[in-house]
């Protein structure tokens, strides 16, 4: 599932290359027909994403909301300015490690850190222009525009030089401003919208307060936003922390540096792509880990494998139906 990092990565690209532009919309799948009806012909002039979630304002207060859930994403064709926040002039993403070194993103294997294709990790087309430096090997040069669609698209949304083409999202639907602010309300804090400083408390007061195993509040997006089951595992074991203590029985401590990892851990995510979650790692095997997705964690996805700091074979568990990670000794 495209976690909160992916999501606040394609609202910058949607504020970079679709706001302030009129669009023209349609769904070629055909299930959103309707919605597009209604958005094609108007100028887009908002981008924002709250967790895992993302809303797109068109003028007369006419708002898109999109959850990617497990298997959306938006992918992006044309002419692709990178939004220089997550990237360097040359179109090269870089990121300081934890030892302070500044260091060359690696495109990985899997596109998960593609700019043309932002969720659940998939290859697509990108016609090639000044604008489209550093892209990845999934970029390709295609005189073909507007771009033939491909699969199953819910949503197309089309400038003179920019497509974007949402696929397999769990909720794509008109709100009205109102809706908007009241579906932003049952979320939880999020780093990059909120003050931090208040959504630490407010984090820490409902955690300390809940019966429920620390596992599962960490996937409520009521309690906190964007934590997918990556972030999740990543973070528990960087606290040494057992998912299933009670929240009420995490300490204060715990609690408040569980909210400043995710701080940390959601800024290096928007800015390469990738969900790293090594620390102070030499430039050699930052590479490594920016290539290779099992090099780039702790306990995710090593189920059966040597815990990486004390030898114990990590742990696969479900917890609510999804997939849990985690180290029986340095978790306990």
């Amino acid at each position: 599932m495209p976690e909160g990092h992916s999501v606040h990565r394609i609202a910058r690209q949607f504020d970079r290359n679709i706001v302030g532009r009129r669009v023209g919309a349609s769904s070629p799948q055909g299930r959103f027909a309707e919605g597009a009806a209604v958005l094609d012909g108007r100028e887009a002039i908002e981008a924002r994403a709250v967790g895992k979630q993302m809303f797109l304002a068109f003028e007369d207060d006419v708002w898109l909301r999109v959850h990617l859930g497990m298997y959306g994403a938006w992918d992006f064709a044309g002419e692709i300015a990178a939004d220089p926040t997550i990237a360097s002039a040359n179109g090269r993403m870089g990121q300081t490690n934890q030892r302070g070194t500044q260091l060359d993103v690696v495109f990985d294997s899997a596109g998960e850190n593609s700019l043309s294709s932002i969720g659940a990790p998939r290859r697509s087309r990108v016609r090639m222009s000044e604008q489209t430096t550093g892209l990845g090997d999934d970029a390709t040069d295609t005189a073909e525009w507007p771009p033939p669609v491909v699969g199953q698209v819910r949503l197309r949304l089309l400038t003179d030089v920019t497509c974007a083409d949402l696929r397999g999202p769990t909720a794509c639907r008109l709100q009205t401003p109102d809706e908007v602010q009241e579906t932003i309300a049952k979320l939880g804090p999020d780093p990059l919208v909120d003050d931090s400083t208040t959504g630490e408390e407010r984090f820490t007061s409902v955690v300390r307060r809940k019966p429920t195993p620390i596992g599962l509040l960490l996937m409520d997006q009521s309690v906190v936003s964007g934590i997918g089951n990556v972030y999740r595992a990543e973070m528990l074991f960087r606290a040494r922390l057992n998912p299933h203590t009670p929240g009420r029985e995490v300490s204060d401590e715990t609690v408040r540096g569980l909210w400043r990892d995710w701080v940390r851990l959601l800024a290096i995510g928007v800015e390469t792509g990738q969900m790293m979650t090594m620390d102070d790692l030499d430039p050699e095997a930052w590479r490594r880990a920016m290539a290779h997705r099992d090099d780039r964690h702790w306990v995710y996805h090593r189920a059966g494998l040597p815990c990486r700091v004390c030898g114990t074979a990590i742990v696969l568990e479900e917890m609510a139906s999804r997939k849990l990670y985690w180290c029986p000794n340095c978790q306990r």
